[in-house]
């Protein structure tokens, strides 16, 4: 058996413009899989129209609840499967992914793992930030609590100055207007900003500008998918 690491668009219906041939192999090929979201797997391997019928197909839920047991026993159920496949919500399995989980495990019971290539919102924002590519630290959430948040973007943008090491994180989506406004509000104004907003959507961007000028014409950043990235040119 080996597990197969599937990545998915990280924009909608972009599944054909960007995903590699390998993918539809591996997905044509494989009958059980450990995803995010049952929905939405179903829903993406219908819109490659490989011919597949859904129903067929195993799905066991892999998200941020999902106890080692879970994993461990849909495993063994399906030690005889030539493949094994992981689906998260978007992106790349395993990267700021609860996929982490299944491929730890994986490594633990001596089961290959094969990561296939695919759109990862965290390389694809740094590749067009302009920051250092050769250094750099990706750190999730930040806190919720806002004197807390506050506390750690300060210490990120010490670490770009005394380091140049490119700090990168994410915030949920809902609260991106928010984060923001801290950044502007707390930092240098000639500090560099890059944000990375709908990556591959026909509507996204990723632009790099001071802090003074993302607050001379902020964008609406409400309810879209942002990662933002703290270095220097």
């Amino acid at each position: 058996m080996k597990l197969v690491l599937i990545p998915c668009p990280i924009a909608e219906q972009t599944a054909a413009q960007v995903l590699p041939e390998e993918v539809r192999q591996a997905i044509l090929q494989t009958k059980h899989f450990l995803v995010e979201n049952v929905r939405t797997a179903r829903r993406f391997i219908s819109e490659l129209k490989l011919g597949i019928q859904i129903d067929d197909l195993t799905f066991e839920i892999l998200d941020k609840d999902t106890e080692r047991k879970t994993v461990t026993d849909f495993f063994n159920k399906h030690i005889s499967a030539e493949l094994i496949g992981i689906i998260s919500e978007a992106g790349c399995p395993g990267v700021a992914d609860p996929g982490a989980l299944a491929v730890a495990i994986a490594q633990e019971m001596g089961i290959e793992v094969l990561p296939l290539v695919g759109p990862s919102s965290i390389l694809l924002a740094l590749m067009a930030s302009g920051f250092s590519g050769q250094q750099f630290r990706f750190h999730g959430y930040l806190p919720i609590d806002r004197a807390a948040r506050i506390r750690r973007i300060e210490t990120l943008q010490k670490d770009v100055e005394k380091t140049g090491e490119t700090q990168l994180f994410i915030e949920t989506p809902y609260r991106n207007n928010a984060m923001l406004d801290d950044l502007i509000q707390q930092l240098p104004g000639n500090q560099l900003l890059a944000i990375g907003c709908n990556i591959q959507d026909p509507t996204g961007f990723t632009q790099t500008k001071s802090l003074q000028q993302w607050a001379a014409e902020k964008p609406d950043l409400h309810k879209k998918p942002c990662i933002f990235l703290l270095g220097r040119s």
